[in-house]
């Protein structure tokens, strides 16, 4: 909240009649803004000392270079909240009377946040620590001019984006480690290899070597090739595999995803852990069913009303849970979806969703899911407008800021504190509120 100033009004907008009683101050509230450019030079000491060594005074708390706290806040603000484009925030800046270059502008917006980053990524540790459900989601994006994938992955308290070349299995599991760079082998690792029709004997290969952790990529290929996994050219892959199984259990060691759910739209890069699948992107998979007869188009408004009505009591469910209620909602999903109307490509795409009848129905053992991933969708709405202004990012710290600053700002409003007041506080500028560490306030909203 902004401070307020009090100024009194002394002369009355007309002159005031003999007799007349005074009551008081009306207020009328205005709110102004002061931008402007400040430049400050700091006279330091200089002394030589007998050997010949130059010692200078330290400059003021705060200042490392030649911007201050509340120039690269108001830089940050506007490129990352605020969508601005570099040249026009250097057009911008220079109209303000500050001497600046894109140059280092782009500095600012990609050297020295190591400390921003690495708090984005404490805030994805605490969030997998803690939640219940995440939402997760993926999108296009270009780095270094090429095609890329930047994944969301969040609830209600937190937001986390990383943008990397791939959207397999195996990348959003790396993503889920949250920084760590280990591969395990417990029974997590086994059982998930066996899930995924790993053959006996090349899980046995493994499961019967003593050497269970390893600390980085680089010791775990070595340990396949050792193993002669490495060579084995069958379906499923077993490199794959079997290091999606080691990610998996690096996954679990580290505490994350503990009885969490993962809602996802049914990207086969997302089934990992417990699933839960998202009612809106099912529905739309029969509302986009091309039909060509009357017969199929009443078939498919037909089933898509009962489904709406199904949706609708589940939303229902979802805010006054009723152990009765299961079992009646999960025979009425089965005649929904095992029906046969005629159509025949409807009908298949009604047996294909029933196939996914324990995901779409986990809401009733978990009725804080929500039923779609609107929430997603939203949040990584942000990275589509950044590609769609800015274009690629050109470095990998480039890359890793906008990532993190944006999660951060997603993270900060869902928190209900200032992105202001965050940057002023990291970055050592005047705030009204300080702001503390993103990742204790994420833990504390899960504990409230």
């Amino acid at each position: 909240m902004i401070p307020y100033r009090y100024a009194e009004a002394t002369d009355p907008a007309e002159a005031v009649p003999s007799g007349a009683r005074f009551k008081g101050y009306e207020s009328f509230t205005v709110q102004d803004l002061k931008v402007e450019a400040r430049v400050v030079c700091c006279r330091r000491e200089r002394w030589v000392t007998p050997d010949g060594r130059t010692v200078i005074a330290p400059l003021p708390c705060g200042i490392g270079d030649h911007f201050g706290p509340e120039f690269k806040r108001f830089i940050l603000a506007q490129y990352h909240q605020g969508q601005t484009t570099v040249p026009r925030l250097v057009e911008l800046l220079r109209t303000l009377g500050v001497d600046i270059s894109k140059r280092q502008v782009v500095h600012i917006l990609t050297d020295a946040n190591a400390a921003f980053i690495a708090e984005a990524r404490e805030v994805l540790r605490a969030g997998l620590v803690h939640a219940g459900w995440i939402s997760v989601d993926d999108t296009g994006a270009l780095h270094r001019g090429g095609n890329g994938f930047c994944t969301q992955i969040g609830d209600d308290a937190f937001t986390f984006f990383a943008t990397t070349g791939s959207k397999s299995r195996g990348n959003f599991l790396e993503l889920l480690r949250a920084g760590h760079g280990d591969y395990v082998l417990n029974d997590q690792a086994f059982a998930y290899m066996r899930r995924r029709s790993l053959a006996g004997p090349v899980i046995a290969k493994p499961a019967g070597h003593p050497t269970r952790h390893f600390a980085d990529a680089a010791a775990w290929t070595a340990h396949l090739a050792h193993l002669g996994i490495a060579g084995l050219t069958v379906h499923p892959d077993p490199v794959s595999i079997a290091t999606e199984g080691a990610l998996w259990d690096s996954i679990v060691a580290h505490g994350f995803l503990d009885g969490t759910v993962i809602l996802s739209d049914d990207g086969g890069q997302f089934n990992v852990g417990e699933n839960a699948l998202c009612w809106v992107q099912a529905e739309r998979l029969i509302y986009k069913l091309d039909t060509f007869t009357d017969a199929a188009r009443q078939a498919k408004e037909r089933v898509r009303a009962l489904i709406l009505w199904f949706y609708a009591d589940l939303k229902a469910y979802r805010l006054a849970p009723d152990p009765r209620c299961k079992a009646a909602l999960r025979a009425r999903f089965d005649r929904i979806f095992r029906r046969q109307t005629g159509f025949p490509t409807l009908d298949r795409l009604l047996a294909r969703l029933h196939a996914n009848k324990a995901e779409l129905l986990r809401v009733l053992d978990h009725p804080e899911i929500p039923l779609h991933t609107n929430g997603s969708e939203n949040d990584i709405r942000c990275q589509v407008i950044r590609c769609e202004i800015s274009g690629t990012t050109r470095s990998e710290n480039g890359r890793d800021c906008r990532d993190a600053f944006l999660g951060l700002a997603k993270a900060c409003r869902k928190l209900g504190v200032s992105f202001w007041d965050f940057l002023g506080t990291r970055l050592g500028a005047a705030v009204t509120h300080a702001v503390p560490s993103l990742p204790q306030l994420v833990a504390a909203r899960y504990a409230s």
